[in-house]
């Protein structure tokens, strides 16, 4: 069996074997429902059958769960010395992390997968346009999974998840404010840079069904950039 699909079976397993998964797909659900269908501004209230509430929301509340995800990753293996005894097996640090990466990527697609009620029920309620919800699924997916890389080289630098939780949190924050709003305050190269940086604007683009190469190539490269940088800090040990 490839050790990658291994290794990520084997964290799968190991998020629902505690109530960890459990109690972050039920958070995520309730907290998505909830601004989703009643609240703000909900679907009702918007008198449109899309799901841009719920993209919306969902939008920030991935950013707040996946450090929770990633926290323990390589945090607790670590603290408890099992670091040691996975790099002593027949597997690459690349096949490790990529491994990891899948498991904690797998996780948000189960809980995503959660949500297509919301789906079903708002193409009954109007004429909802399919590709566009697509979009913003993927959109989620490809932010989900670019948060999910960094996240995994924040718990790679620590033994303690509440540090690699915070590290992987302050990481999301420029990408999710500060570079946004660097480039609303720049000009310039610099201002294009910062623009560049920002999540914001690629997410967006995606999420209203305009799919370009640009926005491919930002979350690709984002999402490579995290794996490589915990590969490396792997590799020193």
């Amino acid at each position: 069996m490839n050790p990658i699909w291994t290794i990520a079976k084997r964290e799968l397993a190991s998020f629902f074997d505690s109530l960890a998964a459990y109690i972050l797909i039920v958070a995520f659900l309730a907290f998505t429902g909830l601004f989703t269908w009643l609240m703000v501004q909900d679907v009702f209230l918007r008198k449109q059958a899309d799901l841009m509430a719920f993209f919306n929301v969902a939008y920030w509340s991935l950013f707040l769960f996946i450090p929770a995800i990633t926290m323990r990753q390589f945090a607790e293996e670590k603290k408890t010395g099992t670091i040691e005894l996975l790099l002593t097996k027949n597997i690459t640090n690349r096949q490790l992390v990529v491994g990891k990466f899948l498991a904690c990527l797998l996780m948000v697609c189960i809980a995503l997968l959660f949500t297509l009620p919301y789906y079903v029920t708002v193409a009954n309620i109007g004429n909802i346009d399919h590709g566009a919800t697509i979009c913003g699924y993927l959109a989620l997916i490809l932010m989900s999974a670019m948060y999910i890389s960094l996240g995994i080289f924040a718990s790679s630098l620590t033994n303690n998840q509440v540090v690699a939780f915070l590290l992987s949190l302050i990481i999301g924050i420029f990408f999710h404010f500060i570079f946004g709003m660097l480039a609303f305050s720049s000009s310039g190269i610099l201002g294009d840079l910062f623009d560049t940086l920002s999540l914001n604007s690629h997410y967006d683009s995606i999420s209203r069904g305009i799919i370009d190469t640009k926005d491919l190539i930002y979350f690709a490269s984002m999402i490579l950039v995290g794996i490589a940088l915990s590969e490396i800090n792997i590799s020193k040990r």
